[in-house]
């Protein structure tokens, strides 16, 4: 009798027992220090995705370096310690890079983590952490009660518990059915993606093959009694090694006795994959929320429709990026450094000048405002 037998033997044997009812009380258990691991592959992403798709390229440098060239402003008025922490966060690097690194992260990942360096209870540095090495553990409330880090064969755990500035800073983006990481833009374009890749690859093996479809050798019929299996092999190896590959494009083709070479041409139905590769390209614009005509893809490319499309850019999705990094930020330094309210200088941006200068005329243009309440509707306080 096997193992196999006998288990189900037992399970047979085992009295029933009665299902209790679905409205009874329901309790919620965590397991304490228990890690939830990332239900994704971080290096996948970056590896497949990111390093060797142009478009996804493009999409998430587009979005971290035009998100981290926005200045960051006090709302109100003189110095403080988190503006001076953010123009240089550590020796290796500036505020910009850091937070390219950052939105770069945040984009590929869904998550991106900050590690505040204190000093006696005061930030001094912030560095961004790779996604790849971070892991959550959920304390018994089920929240994050600290973060490990492993790199080197090392773990390093930050405890997020205590008074004073937590040592990590977790930024996501939102996700429906996880409780503690975000949903990367890559995993809801992910159908677009393989469509894109797979038809970049089409590509490459149609150039492989002389730029041009494949063909057919025929045996004409009559001319004997077919090709011996010596024959066929040996013209097979011929010409895989002597005609196959962009290097002998156009090589005449020699042909025995019997044999024509007839050519496959690619019907308009077949070469729909051109504009699947297109369609694809725009959704995975769409997904990061950049307008194709900033990508370079095919479409309504003038010079009026570039101008809209990257005032859309900013205000769709470069803005309200900063906007809620800023605030993130500022909440998470204000036990150590105070409060203080962060906000994008929409005046730095270069695309909004046409929204700004519209305003100014309006505001210019209103006689029943005085001069203070005119700074004060385009941004600006009352003059000292």
């Amino acid at each position: 009798m096997t193992w196999l037998t006998r288990l189900t033997q037992a399970i047979a044997r085992a009295p029933a027992t009665k299902a209790a009812p679905l409205s009874g009380t329901a309790i919620a258990f965590y397991g304490e220090g228990r890690a939830v691991w990332t239900p994704r592959d971080y290096g996948t992403l970056a590896r497949e995705e990111f390093q060797r798709d142009a478009v996804v390229h493009r999409a998430v440098r587009l979005v971290a370096e035009a998100a981290a060239a926005v200045p960051l402003v006090l709302a109100e008025a003189g110095p403080h310690p988190l503006t001076t922490l953010l123009d240089r966060p550590n020796p290796r690097e500036g505020g910009a890079r850091l937070l390219e690194s950052l939105y770069g992260h945040l984009l590929v990942s869904g998550n991106a983590y900050l590690e505040a360096v204190s000093l006696d209870g005061t930030p001094r540095e912030l560095h961004a952490l790779r996604p790849d090495r971070m892991r959550v553990v959920p304390g018994p409330d089920g929240w994050p009660a600290a973060y490990d880090y492993a790199v080197g064969g090392r773990t390093l755990r930050y405890d997020q518990g205590g008074e004073g500035v937590r040592p990590i800073l977790h930024l996501t983006l939102f996700h429906p059915a996880d409780d503690h990481y975000g949903l990367s833009p890559m995993e809801a374009a992910a159908v677009a993606l393989d469509i894109h890749n797979a038809a970049g690859a089409w590509n490459k093996a149609l150039l492989d093959n002389a730029a041009r479809p494949s063909g057919a050798l025929v045996f004409a019929t009559g001319a004997g009694n077919g090709l011996s299996e010596a024959q066929f092999t040996r013209l097979k190896g011929e010409l895989e090694a002597n005609y196959q590959g962009a290097g002998n494009a156009g090589r005449p083709l020699l042909l025995e006795g019997g044999l024509d070479w007839k050519p496959l041409s690619l019907s308009p139905k077949d070469m729909d994959f051109v504009e699947a590769k297109n369609g694809a390209a725009r959704e995975i614009a769409l997904a990061f929320g950049v307008p194709p005509l900033l990508l370079g893809l095919p479409g309504d490319n003038t010079h009026a429709n570039y101008a809209e499309a990257n005032r859309a850019f900013y205000r769709q999705t470069v803005i309200p990026l900063v906007r809620r990094t800023a605030e993130a930020l500022a909440q998470w330094l204000e036990p150590a450094l105070g409060p203080a309210r962060l906000e994008p200088d929409l005046d730095a941006i270069e695309a909004l000048a046409p929204e700004r200068e519209s305003l100014w005329r309006r505001v210019q243009g209103a006689d029943f405002l005085s001069k203070d309440e005119k700074r004060e509707a385009v941004g600006y306080g009352p003059r000292a």
